[in-house]
């Protein structure tokens, strides 16, 4: 009977080097060892932090002491952030306005006036991203950054989903970073949108004033201008 070239196969290996064929073995059972200690970890990090809370991610994006302490503009990404956010929860069967009662109670609202002109601006800014088709798989993946997603539907298709003041922050500085006064809009609108100030505006700062979100001095000013337009209407 003929030896095989290799000496007897697999079985002439074992017999001719017993140690590396113990050594492979204990590798294999420690390398599967690990894996599985990997995926017991994993499991236990997932279970302890339990489901997303949605409603405390907004807080933290809509709070007042933290929107007083941003710059010009600060706000903006934070309003991109807070749509995604209501949107993947109400993708995962939350309903949007009870996320947003939740977000508010944990970020400090107290004054309901306050809370509801913030619920309203919420809600309305989810509903606008999603009739112009922003919350598409790509657009999410904007806004979950803070960046402005495509607009998908509508005259604007193709635009950029820009955060604008509703009362311009040129008429007063104080409303830059209160979300009430923020609202999603195509941004070639946006850039065509002159600083008038308009019936909107004034109810909304009047709505503001008495939920202690405006000053005296801000009411008259936007008051003044709107005024100002009525007697010297000027054609656009």
């Amino acid at each position: 009977m003929q030896r095989s070239k290799d000496g007897g196969g697999i079985l002439g290996n074992m017999l001719a080097n017993p140690l590396t064929v113990g050594t492979e073995s204990l590798r294999m059972k420690a390398g599967k060892w690990i894996v599985g200690l990997l995926v017991w970890l994993w499991i236990v990090v997932n279970v302890a932090a339990g489901p997303r809370n949605h409603a405390r991610e907004i807080a933290s994006l809509v709070s007042p002491a933290k929107l007083a302490t941003l710059g010009k503009r600060g706000a903006n990404p934070r309003v991109q952030k807070a749509v995604y956010l209501l949107a993947i929860a109400r993708d995962e069967g939350e309903k949007p306005i009870d996320v947003i009662q939740d977000a508010l109670t944990h970020a400090g609202y107290t004054n309901a006036g306050f809370a509801a002109l913030t619920k309203a601006a919420l809600l309305r800014n989810l509903d606008i991203a999603d009739k112009l088709g922003c919350l598409n798989h790509a657009g999410l993946h904007e806004m979950r950054r803070g960046r402005a997603p495509t607009v998908m539907r509508g005259p604007y298709k193709g635009d950029q989903l820009s955060v604008d003041h509703i009362i311009p922050r040129s008429v007063t500085s104080e409303l830059d970073n209160v979300i009430a006064n923020l609202e999603l809009m195509p941004l070639r609108m946006n850039k065509g949108k002159s600083a008038k100030i308009g019936a909107r505006q004034v109810a909304l700062a009047r709505e503001l004033f008495d939920a202690g979100g405006l000053s005296k001095a801000g009411l008259k000013a936007v008051e003044s201008i709107r005024l100002n337009e009525r007697v010297n209407p000027v054609s656009r």
